[in-house]
């Protein structure tokens, strides 16, 4: 496996988004569990996407080009835009079918996409009621499709929100579908299923760009002609009529060299790097400071000619500066500015992060997307159908990579007192207490140093941690597990100890995410059933018994629809595809959440979620979840303040964590206490803090979050259990806070109540995950 290509990336907590893959499509799964929750659960590995040279954002979705002339895209596909057969939501990049090879340029319009060729042909798919995909129908097309009647070889292609326009080789420009403003520019506004002439633009155009409603040319003598709408002056002809007909713009004093159209206004790159905007200025999109809509172009501010490439979104507007930096203005909304907020801006903004190193940008409906100088790729802002790629759905105001699905995988994983990571390479390093052998290395003597887990051939992909023991996902899709097994839950068939790995029966693949609870373990299968083993006096299992198991068995009623899974102490609860939960086993604390205290042997729904769940946690005697709206609600046991509601009073119905609504991109479940990760890369932590592992600085409990010391930004994933907790960083290290006495925080000193650095450990070899979703 190619295991190069991992610096700052992010690792996944507890997974997954609203909006992922149903049943045969899904294949990354993220587990919560009380040990960690922070386990990647998946069959196949995650990595960030490589070998880009073009992105294309569209209003709920995005596309990228690979070096390869190969074709990827994500996010909402209700009418078929992504081009992969089907109209399932991905949240992570799919191939577009049948486009492997042979793409030279991509355009993501409204809900359409949109490809050129090697041979100068141009090939469609998505939506098309107004015939924008140049067919010659209104019927939507699931995979690419090839556009008719083009007489002559296609040399750009622009798709607008509902129709699309080609630039020839031979300089002139056509257009096909919605034509309701006279977008099509033929002098009429009947809409066209099949390419038509631009009136007066049979040759003479370098460049074409299309809006909402609008489309504009750059021709050869750096004049720009448009056409179409003109409600907010977005033709930049000093008025504001409709025109069915290319008119110039006016006004220009010095040549163009680049246009880019949004949805109700455009903007034009100069040859001195300047830039100038016209049209609607409603969100500040014109950058002049101000929001006045112009009917002719007005110079942005505040950029000092300095700018190599523009992009137009629909209400946002970004350049891309000559060293190779983003910055943006315009509307904010969900984040689609990069720049930490929501607030809009009238002037040019710095992007977070993206100062230097970066090739090409692209804005869409309410996200953005740049390629890096290297080829990979990063978004930001809305992520309500997964548009970002990075294999959740929760809105991200700061750039992240986008992955793929390819390659190596990591995590970090806490049990009660040992701690293991999973580094780029497949091998697995441990430390802290080693009295059952939870530390793999085939002795049974505690480290205060990680150790190498031995006989895993470097061939992990995910780590799932327990009380005593460890389980490790395997890339055949099998498990091998380690340590304490006095309850089977090592899944061999026996109760005996191990201080090496071994295969769990009947699991060596198939399996795309596991969980491990205290005394037993779940699996989640590449079919979406669950497997269970080990302890079972509670239920825990889910096979309708309270036999303990040393083998797996099948979880009942769970109609192979499961997304993700989380094991904890007594209970297990799964997130299904739809967005609930269930959850099975004991309930003495009202932790499966439907409004009692009555345990049971087979799942049940939990009942009072807000909204869909998009990653679950599962400690001691309560459960977490993180909703689709990045917020935090829990249930269950609460005499430690670990429902974070300010109280200790038990709840068997789920409740919000005080200050926790929103914002919240990962979180981990400790048996009495739990860690959010916030948006922002920051950690608030909540519930028993008998050995300092809240990591504020005191060992005072608290029933609502507090700050973690120092650890208010660059975090990219935690993991808290029993009385100690970790954290990855996004420079590639680690933190630790809490209690030592085992050598769990990896240090080689003594107890901590906030962070400290983890030694002697490769960091700079690690590969991390994505950040979970809302």
């Amino acid at each position: 496996m190619n295991k190069q290509r991992f610096l700052t990336f992010f690792l996944v907590i507890a997974f997954l988004g609203s909006n992922l893959e149903g049943p045969g499509f899904s294949r990354t799964v993220f587990a919560a569990d009380d040990r960690h929750v922070a386990t990647q659960i998946s069959n196949t590995a995650t990595i960030p996407l490589a070998d880009i040279v073009q992105i294309a954002a569209g209003e709920l979705h995005t596309c990228a080009l690979t070096k390869a002339g190969g074709v990827k895209c994500w996010g909402s596909n209700e009418a078929g835009q992504l081009g992969n057969g089907s109209t399932q939501s991905h949240t992570m990049p799919k191939d577009v079918m049948g486009l492997s090879r042979d793409v030279t340029a991509l355009s993501s319009g409204g809900y359409h996409t949109c490809a050129l060729t090697t041979g100068g042909g141009v090939k469609c798919w998505g939506w098309n009621a107004y015939g924008q995909l140049g067919n010659g129908s209104t019927e939507p097309v699931l995979l690419p499709l090839d556009v008719i009647g083009l007489k002559r070889k296609v040399k750009a292609v622009a798709a607008g929100l509902r129709h699309t326009c080609i630039l020839t080789a031979d300089g002139g420009v056509e257009c096909w579908g919605d034509n309701n403003a006279g977008q099509l520019g033929n002098g009429t506004i009947s809409d066209s299923s099949i390419p038509l002439d631009v009136v007066g633009l049979q040759s003479g155009a370098i460049a074409i760009s299309t809006g909402s409603e609008h489309t504009c040319s750059l021709l050869g003598s750096g004049l720009v002609k448009c056409w179409g709408r003109n409600s907010e002056g977005q033709l930049g002809n000093g008025n504001t009529v409709n025109s069915n007909l290319a008119v110039d713009v006016v006004a220009i004093d010095e040549e163009v060299r680049a246009i880019s159209a949004g949805a109700y206004y455009t903007c034009a790159l100069t040859l001195l790097h300047g830039v100038k905007c016209w049209g609607d200025n409603n969100d500040g999109q014109l950058g002049n400071g101000s929001n006045d809509n112009s009917s002719v172009p007005l110079d942005v501010n505040d950029l000092n000619h300095e700018v190599s490439a523009i992009s137009a979104g629909n209400s946002s507007m970004c350049v891309l500066t000559t060293a190779n930096g983003v910055k943006c203005w315009g509307r904010n909304l969900l984040g689609v500015l990069g720049i930490g907020n929501t607030d809009a801006r009238t002037l040019p903004v710095d992007v977070i992060g993206l100062n230097s190193g970066i090739g090409s940008i692209s804005v869409g409906g309410k996200h953005s997307c740049s390629v890096t100088l290297t080829s990979s790729v990063k978004c930001w802002g809305s992520n309500s159908e997964g548009q970002l790629g990075n294999g959740v759905a929760a809105n991200q105001r700061a750039p992240v990579a986008v992955f793929d699905l390819n390659d190596a995988s990591s995590a970090i994983g806490v049990g009660d007192s040992h701690s293991c990571v999973l580094m780029s390479s497949g091998a697995v390093t441990c430390w802290g207490a080693n009295r059952y052998g939870q530390l793999g290395n085939g002795t049974f003597i505690f480290r205060q140093r990680p150790v190498e887990v031995t006989g895993l051939d470097n061939d992990v992909i995910a780590l799932s941690v327990g009380s005593y023991f460890t389980c490790a996902l395997t890339t055949a899709g099998g498990v091998k597990c380690w340590g304490f097994n006095g309850s089977g839950q090592l899944g061999n068939g026996s109760k005996v100890n191990r201080s090496t790995p071994g295969n769990v029966i009947n699991l060596r693949s198939g399996v795309r995410a596991i969980s491990a609870g205290r005394d037993h373990v779940c699996a989640l299968t590449t079919s979406g059933g669950v497997q269970c083993w080990g302890l079972n006096h509670a239920g825990q299992l889910g096979n309708g018994n309270h036999n303990a198991y040393g083998i797996p068995v099948q979880v009942s009623g769970l109609d192979n629809d499961v997304r993700a899974i989380a094991a904890g102490e007594g209970h297990t609860c799964a997130l299904m595809m739809a967005g609930n939960v269930k959850c099975w086993g004991q309930n003495n604390g009202g932790q499966l959440g439907n409004s009692s205290t009555i345990s049971t042997s087979i799942p049940i729904n939990v009942s009072g979620l807000s909204s869909r769940v998009s990653a679950i946690g599962v400690g001691r005697y309560h459960t977490c979840v993180l909703t689709t709206a990045g917020g935090v609600q829990c249930w269950g046991w609460n005499g430690n303040g670990q429902l974070g509601n300010g109280s200790t009073k038990p709840s068997s119905h789920a409740m919000y964590v005080s200050g926790l609504e929103s914002d919240v991109s990962a979180i981990s479940v400790g048996d009495f206490q739990n860690c959010a990760l916030t948006t922002m890369g920051a950690i608030k932590c909540w519930g028993w803090n008998g050995y300092g592992q809240l990591g504020n600085g005191s060992k005072t409990d608290s029933s609502t979050p507090v700050d973690v010391i120092g650890l208010d930004s660059g975090v990219s994933a935690i993991s808290t259990k029993g009385h100690h907790t970790c954290a990855l960083l996004t420079t590639g290290g680690a933190q630790c806070w809490g209690e030592n006495s085992l050598g769990q925080l990896g240090d080689g000193r003594a107890w901590a109540t906030a962070p400290v650095d983890v030694i002697v450990l490769e960091f700079d070899h690690l590969v991390y995950l994505p950040m979970v979703a809302r």
